[in-house]
């Protein structure tokens, strides 16, 4: 017979509910954004207590590795911490140094939660690095934590980023033309709460009629400041979207650039999933007479797809690899969008948790795969057509790299079709953002690209454009990159 005392349940449901979110993220890779809008539901939690639960949750996974400096300093040194305990520790660390809440309010409902859901023990050891914990200020602790590490290293600590994605990052600023000094910005924007973003699809419903904010890069969002997307009748008819600016921009700026094509009837977006841009594309399409093809190889997905697509005409959803797609319909389609699965690296503001879950050998794993795609979308362009390359990384292996190796095989296999070699022209990428957001086109451009054998234009400008890369530090967006490719 058990002769455990019972457990009082915790009475803040707001905590409990958090807590919950960071054992699924830890202990079953789930996201957070995918997960905690459906248990605030659930636990029928709004207004005040579901926004403490959100910032509760978004807030410890976002500093999540200075948190961990901090238990492991406070801790008896040699302690083994239990998953289970650590996540509630990171949880009270987050109120004690990143919340204006009280710290007896935050040492007593993190042990109480201890006590809950583990046992008297553990929260009793919870109770005594919490207590430690809250002696000190935030600053204290992070000179504390960071004493005698390099520059790197301490940004890495205070700003919860692996040391290899502040690398990746400052090599990615570095490639794309930017200032190295920027890499302390772009950490502070990774971690900075975004607001929802809206997309009006054209033609169904106006940005006007939304409520928030203009945000002054893509015209058809707008920016939600307090107030639940979900509960909005346009995003639930499914005639606006929650949808990142930067991925707005990049499905806006593959309708905008120029085709040599004199009439347009099929659009293709060969990596679809989840459907916001194929929404976007497809309602722009809608006004041209012109019908969306979505290719999505995971079911989940393609019903995700599906279910953006719901409000509009003239649209299809393949269930299949993108690449024997691509490869099935040479010359089909007047305009492609090729978005490849990548590392995630620039949307980590949004998906905090990616940031523990990638490692540099993801690099080296996905990069085959996006040249395949690339090629597949290639192979399926029109002459005449353009192609969007779009990754949310702004890491060079994702994003230079694979456009430099297909320019590179204009007349191999990679970039070739059925009927004879492609001929790309790198359009101007920049020039085409600055048109759709009225912004001036340095401010999107990464490196000047020349395509081979063609020479720069007067005064050294390049002759066939530039690519372009969006910053979370620069343009309040997700970090996307975009390369527009014509074939001739």
């Amino acid at each position: 017979m058990n002769s455990r005392p019972p457990r009082r349940r915790p009475a803040d449901p707001a905590r409990s509910l958090a807590y919950g979110v960071l054992r699924s993220v830890s202990a079953d890779d789930a996201y957070a954004n995918l997960i905690l809008p459906a248990r605030l539901r659930r636990a029928g939690l709004h207004g005040r207590d579901a926004a403490f639960a959100t910032e509760l949750t978004y807030g410890t996974l976002r500093g999540q590795g200075f948190y961990d400096a901090v238990i492991d300093a406070a801790a008896t040194p040699g302690s083994r911490i239990d998953p289970e305990v650590r996540d509630a520790l990171r949880l009270g660390a987050h109120q004690l140094l990143g919340m204006r809440v009280a710290a007896h309010a935050a040492v007593d409902s993190t042990v109480g939660l201890v006590r809950y859901e583990v046992s008297a023990g553990p929260a009793r050891f919870a109770n005594a690095v919490l207590r430690r914990i809250a002696e000190r200020s935030a600053e204290e602790w992070r000179q504390r934590v960071t004493e005698g590490k390099s520059a790197l290293d301490a940004l890495a600590i205070t700003g919860s980023h692996p040391a290899w994605i502040l690398r990746a990052f400052r090599q990615a600023l570095v490639a794309h033309g930017s200032d190295p000094s920027e890499l302390a910005a772009l950490v502070e924007a990774d971690n900075a709460a975004p607001d929802p973003v809206l997309a009006a699809l054209p033609g169904l419903i106006d940005p006007a009629e939304l409520p928030g904010e203009t945000t002054g890069l893509s015209p058809v969002a707008k920016r939600l400041r307090g107030q639940a997307p979900a509960d909005l009748p346009a995003v639930a008819a499914g005639r606006a979207r929650v949808q990142d600016e930067g991925s707005q921009l990049v499905a806006l700026a593959l309708a905008h650039a120029s085709s040599a094509l004199d009439e347009e009837r099929e659009w293709l977006d060969l990596c679809a999933g989840p459907g916001g841009k194929s929404a976007l594309l497809a309602a722009i399409g809608a006004g041209r007479s012109v019908t969306l093809t979505a290719v999505e190889p995971s079911e989940h997905r393609a019903r995700l797809v599906r279910d953006s697509l719901r409000a509009l005409e003239g649209w299809e959803v393949h269930e299949a690899d993108g690449r024997e797609f691509g490869a099935a319909n040479t010359g089909r389609f007047s305009r492609v969008l090729v978005d490849v699965p990548c590392t995630g690296l620039g949307a980590l503001r949004r998906r905090p948790e990616s940031r523990w879950r990638r490692s540099p050998k993801d690099l080296p794993q996905l990069a085959p795969l996006q040249r395949e795609l690339l090629a597949a979308g290639l192979n399926a362009l029109a002459p005449g057509g353009v192609l969007a390359y779009a990754t949310c990384s702004p890491h060079p292996a994702e994003t230079i790299a694979v456009v430099d190796d297909v320019l590179g095989r204009q007349g191999g296999e990679q970039a070739g079709t059925q009927t004879g070699p492609a001929v790309l022209e790198v359009l101007d990428a920049p020039a085409v953002l600055a048109d759709v957001t009225g912004s001036e086109p340095e401010s999107f451009a990464s490196v000047a690209k020349t395509a081979p054998g063609q020479e720069p234009g007067p005064d050294g400008a390049p002759a066939t454009g530039r690519l372009a890369q969006l910053w979370p530090h620069r343009h309040g967006t997700d970090g996307m990159f975009l390369a527009l490719l014509r074939k001739r």
